[in-house]
């Protein structure tokens, strides 16, 4: 394990290249959050697929999951690979929608991004900002158990605030976490052929308190930033292409 591997330390998250078509916001000058940092209790989630008569190495699916990140994502959730690529430090822009009714779109939306932590040939954990849903980690690896190829995402995380914790208990919000891994991993496996393995679903609350002192976060959600700046962000892009035709 290098340093390279690594990310450098922040205080606060700061925005580099944005990739084409990607919204830049709720990122900026955010804290990152651990599960130090949220509401809610503290879940680790582990989703994995076995990649069953798949030849390629773990090294060789993580290459492929990494490069293809955003392809492999459901309707509703739109992920922006770093224009560097995912390394450490990298930010992945992303906007979605959670639905409160399933398998209806829109949803309530957001528009956010992640750090991308640590990397390695098979594996990288991202880490969520302030107001973000959740706060804490997700992290996604590959490996080979009794020669099989295995991929697998990993959460420990914490809701952020009151607002998302009662969102995730009450309105779906674990439902569509849920459904969003299951697509990802059933995706992947499909990109290498194998089309009748199911995913595996791990459920442990590490900590089921509350935490209280954390109700602060509410000044910072993502998700009613997102409903007042979406709006806007289309006004202005609205705007910025009559004043562009009028100029024609």
């Amino acid at each position: 394990m290098s340093k390279q591997n690594w990310a450098r330390p922040v205080r606060r998250m700061t925005v580099g290249a944005v990739p084409d078509g990607a919204l830049n916001m709720n990122v900026e000058g955010r804290e990152p959050a651990s599960p130090l940092q949220g509401f809610g209790p503290l879940w680790q989630r582990t989703f994995r697929i076995r990649l069953r008569g798949v030849p390629a190495t773990p090294a060789e699916v993580m290459s492929v999951w990494k490069a293809e990140f955003p392809s492999f994502q459901p309707a509703g959730n739109r992920f922006h690979a770093p224009v560097a690529g995912v390394q450490a430090g990298e930010i992945i822009f992303l906007e979605s929608a959670i639905s409160i009714v399933p398998g209806r779109l829109p949803g309530v939306p957001i528009a956010s991004g992640v750090r991308v932590v640590y990397v390695d040939d098979v594996c990288f954990t991202i880490m969520t900002p302030q107001g973000f849903p959740e706060a804490g980690f997700n992290t996604f690896s590959t490996f080979a158990e009794d020669g099989v190829t295995w991929a697998q995402v990993q959460t420990m995380a914490r809701t952020s605030d009151p607002i998302i914790e009662f969102g995730y208990r009450f309105m779906g919000g674990f439902r569509f976490q849920r459904e969003t891994w299951t697509h990802v991993l059933t995706a992947l496996a499909a990109r290498f052929g194998v089309l009748d393995e199911q995913v595996e679903l791990n459920d442990r609350c590490v900590d089921p308190r509350l935490q209280w002192k954390e109700t602060k976060n509410l000044w910072h959600n993502a998700m009613l930033r997102s409903m007042v700046q979406l709006p806007l962000h289309a006004v202005a892009r609205g705007r910025g292409r009559a004043h562009g035709r009028r100029k024609k």
